[in-house]
């Protein structure tokens, strides 16, 4: 169960490698994960497949090695990847764009495991709007996504942002199910001392807008409320959702992807 977190916290830089995570989980050891992305920017895309440890234990995760993956779309377009070291999977010549459907099918150790997900059409992101607030004297910063929602109800965002272009990475996930067809009034709260980062005056902030679909953003939200400790005083799940067959642990997202920076004024 630990590489889950960590290969999630690593390999997806979302979370501060530092942060506490005071659960308690289940011990899902020597299960299979599996990490899989495909955007709309050039390939390659990466599928990372591990071996899940006690979330407790101080062993290193397993990588499989041998594994066979096969990414397909409905167009009829199908790739074997090709094994590239660390557990990592890639492709060569796969392209992708919005509004298709990807499948993805795994055969590792004597089982087989297979994801479905469609990438949303992209969303504009014009910008960043910066705010402030005050807080016992300690200034706050907030950053405000610019982008008019589409006028269908089910669109879904993955808001990852760094500062300075540190290796620590933050996440946040929003629904239309508020502000359907309207412009995004929902900031950013960047960090103030959270996992050791406090932004100022000149720092510069990097965020990546992903356009993703329903299960993704029920697995990221599920995410969220686990490293936070869980909302109220609900019951914290063991482990988010995944859209993967035959129990494996992980994701497989097809999603869109555009980017800003803002330096802080």
């Amino acid at each position: 169960m630990k590489n889950f977190f960590l290969s999630i916290i690593s390999l997806l830089f979302m979370v501060s490698c530092e942060k506490n995570i005071d659960l308690d989980l289940e011990d899902q050891s020597g299960k299979i994960v599996i990490e899989g992305n495909i955007t709309d920017d050039t390939g390659p895309y990466l599928v990372k497949i591990t071996k899940s440890v006690a979330y407790t234990s101080a062993e290193s995760y397993t990588v499989i090695e041998n594994a066979k993956v096969i990414i397909s779309d409905n167009t009829g377009q199908s790739e074997t990847l090709t094994y590239a070291g660390d557990g990592f999977y890639v492709t060569n010549t796969f392209t992708a764009e919005p509004g298709r459907t990807y499948t993805l099918k795994v055969t590792a150790e004597g089982q087989q495991y297979s994801a479905q997900s469609t990438m949303p059409q992209p969303v504009l992101f014009d910008g960043l709007e910066q705010d402030s607030f005050m807080v016992a004297g300690e200034k706050s910063y907030t950053l405000l996504p610019i982008f008019t929602d589409p006028p269908a109800l089910g669109n879904r965002y993955l808001f990852i942002f760094s500062v300075n272009n540190t290796s620590q990475r933050f996440f946040s996930v929003f629904s239309d199910n508020v502000n359907n067809g309207l412009p995004n009034q929902r900031p950013l709260l960047m960090p103030n001392d959270k996992d050791g980062i406090k932004v100022k005056a000149g720092d510069t902030i990097h965020v990546e807008m992903q356009c993703i679909d329903q299960n993704i953003f029920t697995y990221y939200s599920a995410l969220l409320q686990i490293l936070d400790g869980g909302a109220g005083a609900g019951v914290t799940p063991a482990n988010p959702p995944s859209n993967i067959s035959n129990g494996a642990l992980g994701y497989f997202s097809a999603h869109t992807v555009r980017t800003q920076n803002k330096v802080i004024q």
